[in-house]
């Protein structure tokens, strides 16, 4: 696919921005969002399948719990190579390769969803809808190469926020065919994605941008895998994107599950805590912009852990009120964390340049090579934050037949993600100076882009 390259691109440059970049950026995150959105929808498929499984499937709560478990780990890990699918291919490309991806698993679902297939094919076909991961990688990839430093919380927040409504969306589906057609009928909801992946593939091709400046750089990669702020990154986004990935995988089931809920019941309220948490991702990008990342990341764990101690007293006295008020807190707020978190990440290594005495654009460079090398890795592991509370919960309720053992492990999580949060970016802030220090003297705007850095962290 020989697609439409853009041989120059420079969004730092305000006049390039001005007269060309943003329109240009503006319109491939609008497609960008549209793709990644149906990718998600894909993704989380299965969490609406379960819903369709009643007794004659055959499947009991723990193995539900698995296969959306191996959905969210196939997803987890596919976001690494997705990463560099963006430089190797071009953005453009292969979000129309990515769409068209999404007709594999999509289509299987179709055929074997009925009552009598084997558990074996079920985890089969969840563990293909994890292509729907990896889309979210290559898309703040490749949306991470459009914008300037300044715009990219808003940016970055916004294409992830649209990309994760698909969740909700998907369950929306799911409620409107359950409330209408009967539990009875999961492919009429398979059969409402199949013509919306082609139009999020042909949107991508008629509209979208490759970017030629943008190459895989092998030595980035490896700086960035030997970076210690590539792993805490990539732990703190386990406790946001992690938990949002999966609460709302697993939300519904727990419903089910714990609180007796009938499908159509637990489909009426999966979906309102996934929405809130895609609808606030792009505040707490824009937050993170104006008041730096760190700080509202600190904030966002500190009320993550106050709304699991609600859950965790709602799952003990078994009131099904207060524990859908503390879980839609959760919802919330890790959609906040996850815009806080993702927009720390360029500015992070933005600050690295300055501190290695680089200055100027080769500081920003440094930082657009270090940042979009790190992300498939930060984006990977975070993922993988949802599979571990898909199987912490499917412990739990093997062994204490409710969540609470789960909400103990996810508070002192959060507990750890607060600590490091803390120490590592609000504790050093006597760290500033060094950077200015490092650049030299020579001008004030060299200085205080050094300083920018440090503060957009």
């Amino acid at each position: 696919m020989a697609g439409r390259w853009i041989e120059r691109w420079e969004p730092e440059d305000e006049t390039f921005w001005q007269e060309q970049g943003e329109r240009i950026a503006r319109r491939n995150l609008w497609f960008s969002v549209l793709a990644e959105h149906i990718g998600f929808s894909i993704w989380s498929l299965w969490s609406v399948m379960v819903l369709f499984m009643g007794p004659q499937y055959g499947v009991d709560p723990a193995g539900k719990f698995f296969l959306i478990a191996t959905a969210t780990l196939v997803g987890a890990f596919i976001r690494v190579p997705y990463t560099f699918a963006v430089a190797r291919f071009g953005g453009r490309n292969w979000t129309v390769v990515s769409a068209l991806l999404l007709l594999l698993p999509t289509g299987l679902a179709y055929a074997v969803m009925e009552p009598g297939t084997s558990y074996g094919t079920f985890v089969l076909v969840a563990a293909l809808t994890g292509v729907g991961g990896g889309n979210f990688a290559s898309s703040m990839t490749n949306i991470n190469a459009f914008f300037p430093l300044r715009k990219k919380g808003w940016a970055l927040g916004l294409n992830a926020g649209g990309g994760n409504i698909g969740v909700p969306v998907v369950q929306l589906v799911g409620l409107l065919v359950i409330g209408t057609a009967g539990a009875l009928h999961p492919r009429i909801v398979l059969g409402v994605y199949i013509p919306l992946i082609a139009v999020a593939a042909v949107c991508g091709a008629v509209f979208m941008d490759n970017l030629a400046p943008v190459r895989n750089d092998t030595g980035a990669v490896k700086e960035a895998v030997r970076a210690r702020h590539t792993w805490i990154m990539a732990f703190l986004y386990i406790g946001t994107f992690g938990s949002f990935i999966g609460y709302s995988f697993a939300f519904g089931l727990v419903l089910q599950t714990q609180f007796g809920r009938t499908p159509l019941q637990a489909a009426s309220l999966t979906f309102i805590g996934p929405l809130l948490g895609s609808l606030v991702r792009p505040l707490g990008g824009a937050l993170a912009d104006r008041y730096g990342g760190a700080r509202i990341t600190l904030g966002t764990f500190a009320a993550m852990a106050a709304a699991t101690g609600v859950v965790l007293y709602a799952s003990v006295a078994e009131s099904l009120t207060v524990f859908l008020v503390g879980f839609i807190a959760l919802f919330a707020l890790s959609g906040l964390g996850n815009g806080s978190t993702y927009k720390m990440i360029p500015a992070i290594f933005l600050a690295q340049g300055h501190r290695k005495g680089l200055s100027g654009e080769t500081a920003e460079a440094y930082g657009r090579r270090l940042s979009g090398a790190s992300m498939g890795l930060i984006g990977a592991v975070g993922a993988l934050g949802g599979l571990g509370i898909n199987l912490a919960f499917r412990q739990s309720f093997l062994t204490v037949g409710s969540g609470t053992g789960a909400f103990v492990a996810f508070l002192a999580f959060y507990a750890a993600c607060m600590a490091v949060t803390w120490a590592v970016y609000l504790r050093g802030r006597a760290g500033v100076p060094d950077a200015v220090e490092a650049v030299g003297t020579d001008g004030a705007a060299e200085q205080a882009e050094a300083r920018r850095g440090y503060a957009e962290v």
